[in-house]
């Protein structure tokens, strides 16, 4: 039996011989349902339809279906040890980049900022021989496809390595977390953010929403709360959910700056 994907977030489901009634992760304020209607692909359709992508971006490799499909992130790869941590994942895993990532030494776990971007998180643990996936405890009741590899992390941070921290800032999901790499940005320390600390297109600030599609701002004391999180560390870059969208340098003092420049646009 085919597993099903949703056209509109990726999010994947369970075996099942007809696709799911509804999406829950769409039907939540922070997304929306297809104006066309809940739709859905069968994985064999959407590996048909699409293939994998990968390239370097600002010094780290992603990994993204194209053409672009569902909210159209990439997932990066963020080396610890011999092998990476997938950041953010994507709704699908073919076996041309499955061994590309086993090239660079393979999967040593999977980090989630957020539910819109759990994807094919289960076949890419597969493919790595279980590799934890990483998902805060907090958005537990978003996980659409359970699987025995999760580890639902508890708490304010956690340490994947000595140079990968989790942190959860809240924000866009109560679960929300970022990624720090004390070793990125030739060791400057490096910021994964996704779209929790949304880079904008001027590559110069950071902003916040509780929902992107339905044009929802997020309040001042959940960024303020963001902010106080991510303070005590270390970082000369971010990168974004998406190509390019990246603070090459000086990533602190703009984080900084741009929660002023937000808390002030909202007041």
């Amino acid at each position: 039996m085919p597993l099903w994907i949703c056209e509109t977030c990726g999010a994947q489901f369970p075996d099942n011989e007809k696709p799911p009634a509804s999406c829950p992760i769409c039907e939540d304020e922070r997304q929306y349902v297809n104006w066309k209607g809940q739709a859905f692909l069968a994985r064999e359709t959407l590996a048909e339809r699409h293939r994998l992508v990968w390239r370097d971006d600002l010094g780290l490799t992603g990994i993204a279906l194209e053409p672009s499909f569902a909210i159209g992130q990439r997932a990066l790869l963020v080396p610890d040890g011999a092998g990476c941590v997938m950041w953010d994942c994507i709704p699908l895993a073919t076996a041309e980049a499955i061994a590309y990532v086993k090239s660079r030494g393979g999967l040593t776990a999977i980090a989630i900022s957020h539910p819109h971007y759990y994807g094919a998180v289960a076949d890419w643990s597969d493919a790595f021989d279980g590799a934890p996936v990483y998902l805060h405890v907090d958005d537990r009741q978003w996980v659409t496809r359970p699987h025995p590899s999760i580890v639902h992390w508890t708490g304010d941070q956690h340490r994947i390595s000595n140079d990968v921290l989790l942190l959860r800032t809240g924000g866009h999901f109560a679960g929300a977390t970022m990624l720090h790499h004390a070793r990125g940005a030739e060791e400057k320390g490096a910021l994964l953010t996704g779209d929790i600390a949304q880079v904008t297109m001027d590559r110069r600030f950071v902003s916040f929403m509780y929902s992107y599609p339905n044009y929802m701002p997020l309040n001042a004391a959940a960024v303020r709360r963001i902010a106080d999180a991510v303070e005590p560390l270390a970082f000369d870059r971010i990168y974004g959910a998406w190509w390019g969208r990246n603070i090459a340098s000086g990533a602190k003092a703009a984080f900084a700056k741009s929660v002023e420049r937000y808390v002030a646009a909202i007041a």
